[in-house]
């Protein structure tokens, strides 16, 4: 069954409650705030927070756990899960609805909709404004195209001479015949959901095809493909709903107005409304997305190679140093050999000139200048930046993969 839809109603916004108060109100005159609605607890004359709050007359104080219940119910309607199922009622709805205020045929409203995206209100008012306007805007003839009254006729395509059966139009008078139509049709449908918004092959006709050409003259499995188009449209153009993203469920959420965007779909796939994202509250989405874009992009390992390598004099290659004395050999074919310290060639180097194979002279006295700051201070930049990532990355990668086997252990105990 579908779940029902509570429009929001015309009230003020409740008042803010004391650190001292219960939730449920200082007493039982106080309104009780049920999902998009109030339900006021007084009983004419009774109730208060005194003694008269026990009273047979007081509906609140008997049914204070059925008030609740239902508080809890209320505040479930945040959001609706559709099945498959309730998209597609949901569309046809919308399209015979369309369809009967307009006095239009049936593909003339899927059209219409397709176009204002599915947003009944707004179709109608600029429709009962301005109807030739909006018909020119969809591409919607205002009348049938009238045949020649001719034996034989030519398709505008192939330029071969058909019957006037075999041939037929968008409803603006350009005749194809049903063998380019086909391949027209084919060739849209396959390259993704703009053939929604399929027009006339002329290239100055802004006649739209209609669902009744497609269904007519394109094959069974594009067919198919077209009706999956037009289901996932709803979905896709609608700004109040938006699929599940786990992997193979096919349902979809519509978010029905709250500051908690977290829901859970019927495949139990928790995840926030806003940005389709996994359930992160109280971090907000924007921190979210920076956070996912840190860990994939190649920021950290440029910081990671600046903190833990250094170039090679001659072809520029990093080089981490792990052990070992100042005597580096760049890998083949470059095998240029130099100080891990200074980066000079090491055949400029010895124990007697620059302090032996553990040490450099060179090194010390141009650090005692200066010379060596900057690209000390940008490595050392480096490594906190890196630290500080790796910290937060450590306990961020431990806490998903106890949510994890949190919950396949509760998948697992429930299946039991």
């Amino acid at each position: 069954p579908k779940t029902p839809i509570f429009p929001p109603s015309d009230r003020p916004p409740p008042a803010a409650m004391d650190s001292d108060d219960e939730p449920w109100g200082a007493s039982d005159d106080d309104p009780v705030a049920v999902g998009d609605y109030y339900y006021d607890c007084s009983d004419g004359g009774s109730g208060g927070a005194g003694g008269g709050g026990e009273d047979e007359g007081s509906d609140c104080a008997g049914d204070d756990y059925e008030v609740r219940e239902e508080v809890a119910s209320m505040r479930e309607k945040r959001y609706a899960v559709l099945s498959e199922n309730d998209i597609h009622e949901r569309q046809e709805e919308a399209i015979r609805r369309v369809s009967s205020i307009f006095s239009i045929p049936r593909e003339s409203a899927c059209i219409l909709l397709r176009q204002y995206k599915w947003n009944i209100s707004k179709l109608s008012d600029e429709w009962f404004a301005d109807e030739e306007r909006v018909r020119h805007f969809v591409g919607l003839p205002t009348n049938g195209a009238v045949l020649p009254d001719c034996q034989e006729l030519t398709c505008g395509i192939c330029f071969e001479g058909y019957s006037t059966s075999a041939l037929s139009s968008a409803g603006c008078g350009h005749l194809y015949c049903h063998e380019c139509w086909e391949g027209y049709i084919s060739a849209s449908i396959n390259d993704g959901p703009g053939c929604l918004s399929l027009r006339c092959p002329e290239p100055s006709c802004t006649a739209m095809v209609l669902e009744e050409t497609i269904n007519r003259l394109a094959k069974d499995e594009e067919k198919v493909k077209y009706k999956q188009f037009l289901s996932c449209s709803y979905v896709e153009d609608n700004k109040k709903i938006k699929w599940c993203p786990a992997p193979d469920c096919t349902r979809a959420v519509e978010f029905l107005g709250d500051e908690n965007y977290d829901v859970s779909c019927m495949c139990k796939f928790s995840f926030c409304w806003n940005c389709t994202e996994e359930t992160h509250r109280p971090v907000s989405c924007e921190t979210v997305s920076k956070w996912i874009l840190k860990n994939s992009a190649e920021s950290e390992n440029v910081n990671w190679i600046i903190a833990n390598s250094k170039p090679c004099p001659k072809c520029k290659r990093p080089i981490e140093k792990n052990h070992g004395c100042m005597h580096m050999t760049c890998r083949p074919p470059c095998k240029f050999q130099f100080c891990w310290l200074c980066l000079g060639d090491w055949s400029e180097h010895g124990s007697r000139t620059t302090g032996g194979n553990y040490a450099c002279n060179r090194y010390e006295a141009d650090k005692k200048k200066g010379i060596y700051d900057e690209a000390e201070a940008q490595r050392e930049r480096a490594k906190n930046s890196l630290v500080r990532y790796t910290h937060y990355f450590e306990r961020w990668a431990s806490n998903q993969k106890s949510r994890q086997k949190a919950q396949g252990d509760l998948q697992k105990f429930e299946s039991e």
